[in-house]
């Protein structure tokens, strides 16, 4: 059946789970909003999402090295507790991340860390595409734009290269779940051979 997608957004906002997560949820319920809700709460999953207000403030620092040394990732992944740190699924986590950021290449960890003048500047390119369609058509062109490119330049956002159908953010959600524990991606940076290098970081939770 077709979800509503405000439906999907009052459940997230109602439970803090993963929009995927909320997918799944009001399909097994046929889109009853309370029956998903009780859903995600007899799976644990908006227990997990409750765990964001805790604090993160153990964790592990990981690497990858891709294509012969020419392409690295370091990155900060903390959880609440030693013990979980280092465990082999909380490890194993933070390699898979590393992995994703280097495959993905992403901008920031999440929406909120993208300047002001990135996303004026996409915006401008996209109402330029959209030149000459009626201002109510283009207003909304824009928008579906710049929501694509926070799914590609956010970490949390993007899809998990290993399962396109959920997000990072879902991935981390079903990882505090399992570990019990409230984890999220603080920063990472990626290196290239002969680029830039640039320190990605976040102050907030997935």
């Amino acid at each position: 059946m077709k979800i509503d997608p405000k439906t999907i957004m009052e459940l997230r906002e109602k439970t803090g789970a993963g929009v995927m997560d909320c997918k799944k949820a009001l399909a097994e319920t046929e889109g009853e909003l309370e029956k998903a809700v009780v859903w995600l709460h007899e799976k644990g999953i908006a227990a997990a999402a409750a765990r964001a207000d805790r604090v993160a403030s153990e964790g592990s620092i990981g690497s990858y090295i891709h294509a012969g040394g020419k392409l690295g990732v370091l990155i900060e992944v903390n959880c609440e507790t030693d013990f979980c740190a280092k465990s082999e699924a909380f490890q194993a986590l933070v390699k898979e991340l590393a992995m994703q950021v280097a495959a993905t290449n992403p901008q920031c960890v999440k929406r909120e860390e993208l300047s002001p003048a990135v996303l004026e500047q996409e915006r401008q390119i996209y109402a330029s595409l959209a030149e000459g369609k009626p201002a109510a058509v283009v207003s909304k062109i824009i928008e579906g734009k710049v929501e694509k490119f926070y799914r590609e330049a956010c970490l949390l956002e993007q899809a998990y290269v290993r399962d396109p159908n959920k997000s990072v953010s879902d991935l981390l959600t079903e990882a505090g779940l399992q570990m019990r524990e409230k984890i999220e991606v603080r920063r990472f940076v990626r290196f290239q051979l002969g680029e830039a290098i640039e320190t990605k970081a976040s102050s907030a939770t997935s």
